[in-house]
């Protein structure tokens, strides 16, 4: 009896090892088991992101009604302010990595600390020049506008940020609620 226990018990563990082995070799089989979906969106390709972009573009300009000479204006802005600014980007990219480097890193806890203060100061240098200049771009941008134009885009400006507070009310849990609210 004890010989047919310890066999059965042998083929569970030789079977189950079988079947985690099939699981591994085929992917889809462990993501159906797994629950997970595999009709999660895929990221746009770089020509679908171009098209969107240019759709957005057309439709700004078409919003507030830019002439001919207004687009080719806004659109040598807004080639000289990447130019400006790609540089500025690069380095923040690059600061962002190396503190995520020395968060990975065996450093001890205070060596950390100090080197991500360093590189936060950094960053934040680095965003307020980003900031400026996507300023600046904005003052040059609104200086080839009507006053009609401007006013539109105000308006833009605050439908822009109802949807933009709106999405993040959706996005963000609710607040915890206060020991008076409790019932």
């Amino acid at each position: 009896m004890k010989k047919l226990l310890i066999i059965t018990c042998a083929m569970c563990i030789l079977s189950g090892v079988a079947n985690a082995n099939e699981k591994i070799a085929k992917p889809d089989v462990l993501q159906k088991d797994a629950g997970i979906e595999k009709n999660l969106p895929k990221m746009p390709s770089q020509e679908q992101i171009r098209k969107i972009r240019k759709a957005h573009e057309n439709a700004f300009e078409q919003k507030l009604g830019l002439t001919e000479v207004q687009k080719l204006k806004a659109r040598e802005l807004r080639k000289s302010s990447h130019a400006k600014i790609e540089p500025v980007m690069r380095d923040i990219r690059a600061k962002k990595q190396e503190a995520e480097a020395v968060r990975n890193s065996k450093l001890t806890v205070q060596a950390q600390e100090e080197k991500l203060t360093a590189i936060d100061n950094d960053l934040k240098v680095l965003e307020k020049q980003a900031k400026e200049i996507r300023q600046q771009n904005m003052k040059d941008f609104e200086a080839i506008l009507t006053k009609d134009q401007k006013k539109t885009l105000k308006n833009m400006k605050k439908e822009g940020r109802k949807k933009f507070d709106n999405r993040r009310k959706e996005l963000l849990p609710p607040p915890p609620l206060k020991q008076n609210e409790i019932k």
